[in-house]
């Protein structure tokens, strides 16, 4: 009979379990009896470098810690030896994985798999597999809103070469030049004040004998 000790470490493991299927977004469950320790390391490293959270389980445990996050597995899946490999943000990176090695390794194979709390078929696992990785996606994305500021600096680029901003100058001078040589037709309107000088309303001195004969 299983002592108190060992069955609160189970339980935890259980609990722990539970709350990793609950916070990943994607998961995958295989049976890995067909890759060998060299193998099995690379599988390791590849899947801890894509984030993807990878550990060997014993099956009671996977069993209890699965009908506790909700996911309906088949009793197939807790057979045999089991991993499950979980990713708390790529959809992809677990199934693209796990899915080269089964093809890879014969007696190396996928399980089930599951997405926002749904099990999924392996053929929508291999679907998953076969799309981009996370950062290919998020690089094509950037691609397309950097092309209107790619071909922006391409036209900057392009001044640069024909001789700067003010390569631009001479043909905006061009453009206003006829508004400047319209202006000298206006100057005979000023040429008109000469002759409003004429005017014998200045010459104050011619009044001048009048106020000496009224003495």
């Amino acid at each position: 009979m299983p002592s108190t000790v060992v069955l609160e470490k189970k339980k935890q493991q259980v609990a722990d379990l539970s709350a990793r299927l609950k916070n990943s977004c994607a998961g995958v469950i295989v049976d890995y009896k067909g890759i060998n320790v060299e193998d099995d390391t690379k599988l390791r490293r590849e899947l801890r470098e894509a984030n993807v959270n990878y550990t060997v389980v014993k099956n009671s445990i996977l069993a209890r810690a699965a009908e506790d996050a909700g996911l309906a597995i088949d009793s197939a899946v807790v057979e045999g030896t089991t991993a499950v490999a979980t990713s708390e943000e790529d959809y992809v990176a677990a199934a693209r994985i796990l899915n080269k090695y089964a093809e890879a390794h014969d007696n190396f194979n996928i399980k089930t798999g599951y997405l926002d709390g749904e099990i999924i078929d392996n053929a929508k696992i291999v679907s998953l597999a076969k799309l981009p990785s996370r950062e290919v996606l998020l690089a094509t994305v950037c691609s397309v809103f950097n092309a209107p500021i790619a071909a922006f600096a391409r036209g900057v680029q392009a001044i640069v070469d024909k001789g700067g901003v003010e390569a631009c100058e001479p043909a905006a001078k061009e453009e206003e030049a006829p508004a400047e040589e319209a202006a000298p037709a206006e100057a005979p309107a000023e040429e008109t004040a000469p002759a409003a000088e004429t005017a014998p309303a200045e010459e104050a001195p011619a009044e001048a004998p009048a106020e000496e004969s009224a003495e």
